[in-house]
């Protein structure tokens, strides 16, 4: 292994740590004494990659993004659908991606970044509106800000309560509910019957 492959692997095994504290504690609790426990790294290893904690915290913001991905489909409204349910599998899965979403809702001494994941997540979903508006899925005149702005803002309510109620467990039925409820008030109403509101199959499967 070279040493760079070697230092790529050492800054993620930090990040994953880290992310594993800051989603169990909260940003204020955690201690590097902790994220180096879970990493067997030395004190000197961690400040090669992060000069502090706040350094790595906004580095697992960062990693937020990773988490939005746009899915293939050739209609731009069932790519906002389906990005919902892939960010929701993935929230399972990936610790920092989980640890991104409390550091985004928890107030905090940790300084507002300039791109906070909501910022990101509420573009994301604005350029997918405008270009399904200009496809004629949308309703005529539908105002795609401040559309963005509530489908971010209910994802982030269900799947808070999702968390609560099952660590997450019925976040997709949660997701197609939500759907069902928004739908008729983004879509016209031809596209309406063409959407799927239940998580994508998995390659291969009817």
């Amino acid at each position: 292994m070279t040493k760079q492959e070697r230092g790529i692997r050492s800054r993620r095994a930090i990040l994953e740590a880290a992310a594993e504290v800051f989603d169990l504690r909260g940003y204020d609790a955690a201690g590097t004494n902790e994220i180096l426990a879970r990493t067997g790294l030395t004190r000197g290893a961690l400040y090669h990659h992060f000069a502090s904690k706040e350094a790595i915290a906004l580095a697992v913001l960062e990693a937020h993004n990773d988490g939005l991905a746009v899915p293939e489909s050739t209609s731009r409204l069932q790519a906002v659908i389906d990005l919902g349910f892939a960010f929701a599998d993935r929230l399972r899965t990936d610790a920092v991606l989980r640890a991104s979403v409390r550091l985004a809702v928890e107030q905090t001494s940790l300084p507002r970044p300039t791109d906070t994941p909501y910022d990101q997540s509420r573009a994301v979903v604005r350029t997918l509106l405008t270009e399904a508006a200009a496809h004629g899925e949308t309703l005529p005149g539908l105002d795609v800000t401040e559309t963005s702005d509530v489908i971010i803002g209910s994802f982030t309510g269900v799947r808070v309560m999702s968390q609560v109620y099952t660590d997450r467990a019925d976040l997709p039925e949660r997701l197609t509910a939500l759907w069902r409820v928004l739908l008729p008030g983004i879509a016209s109403p031809g596209m309406i019957g063409h959407l799927r509101i239940t998580p994508p199959q998995p390659a291969g499967l009817d």
